[in-house]
């Protein structure tokens, strides 16, 4: 197995197409076919399975997939790391539940490595799919939460995936709402007060299950709920029609603006805000920047 063979591999799978990938590899079709034959062959899988369509990703062919990603990134990073210094492309992708504090740190990131050329990614994405992207690699690191009702079942997911969580802040649970909402004057909210308005949360798809929401009080809490895929969305919504979310507390002004504070809730509640990452391996100069940026904000 060679780097070069992990990167075809890569390439086709992201081609979709084994004539466009070797275009894009400079090489020819038939090398192509027989290098990526041959790491199959010593891996013994079936990374593809080929049609006149083109090829589509096994199984098994993403857990490989998986692996090469991981492995391609780390030899980049050493080779900046330990590289007699190659100028490189900035490179970088986060994957995180709806915090502002994740997009603060990312504009920090790329005001610190702005560049004429670069490619940064932030996925504001539900909570399964942040665990996905980290295990295969799509993302270098992913944001979200722990709490009493959700860790044993995330904890669980995170470490079949190979992954380890790494705890950055414990907050205590606050409203979201409208500065002229009926309960912006009150110094501490309860739950009951919550019960006439709607509670905005977060559509998790697939998995929307109460371990992988975003807010750690359940739907069932309350008699009206509406489920939503943006922030922006959620935040209009919580302006016109007094409704209300749950989060960490932490919000900046610049980005969610002037119409939406933060109050206590009255709930004896904790959420453990962390990143998650891959075991073993060497981050990043901008994966090591982004979570002092999150250090920072937090």
């Amino acid at each position: 197995m060679t780097l070069q063979q992990l990167t075809y591999l890569v390439t086709v799978a992201d081609c979709g197409n084994i004539t466009e990938a070797a275009e894009k590899l400079f090489i020819s079709q038939p090398s192509l076919s027989a290098a990526i034959h041959n790491l199959e062959k010593e891996m013994g899988v079936t990374a593809f399975t080929r049609s006149n369509k083109g090829v589509t990703v096994t199984r098994e062919g993403e857990e490989l997939l998986s692996f090469a990603r991981m492995l391609l990134e780390q030899a980049d990073n050493m080779k900046e790391h330990f590289g007699n210094g190659e100028r490189r492309t900035p490179k970088f992708s986060v994957s995180c539940q709806h915090y502002s504090f994740a997009v603060n740190a990312f504009v920090d990131l790329i005001k610190e490595y702005d560049a004429e050329q670069y490619s940064f990614i932030i996925r504001e994405t539900q909570t399964g799919e942040i665990i996905e992207d980290v295990a295969s690699g799509k993302s270098e690191i992913g944001v979200l939460y722990l709490s009493e009702h959700n860790e044993d079942v995330i904890l669980k997911l995170i470490k079949n995936n190979q992954l380890k969580f790494e705890e950055m802040f414990v907050a205590e649970p606050h409203v979201f709402i409208c500065k002229d909402h009926p309960l912006a004057e009150k110094a501490m909210i309860s739950m009951e007060d919550l019960r006439p308005y709607p509670y905005l949360v977060y559509e998790q798809g697939s998995n929307n299950s109460f371990y992988f929401s975003e807010e750690f009080i359940s739907m069932l809490d309350f008699p009206k709920s509406i489920q939503v895929r943006d922030r922006a969305t959620l935040f209009n919504l919580v302006i016109g029609l007094n409704g209300f979310t749950v989060s960490s507390g932490v919000i900046d002004q610049k980005l969610n603006g002037s119409s939406i504070i933060a109050k206590p809730l009255d709930a004896d509640k904790t959420m453990r805000i962390g990143i998650i990452k891959k075991k073993n391996i060497i981050f990043s100069r901008y994966a090591s920047y982004y979570v002092e940026a999150l250090k920072k904000h937090l």
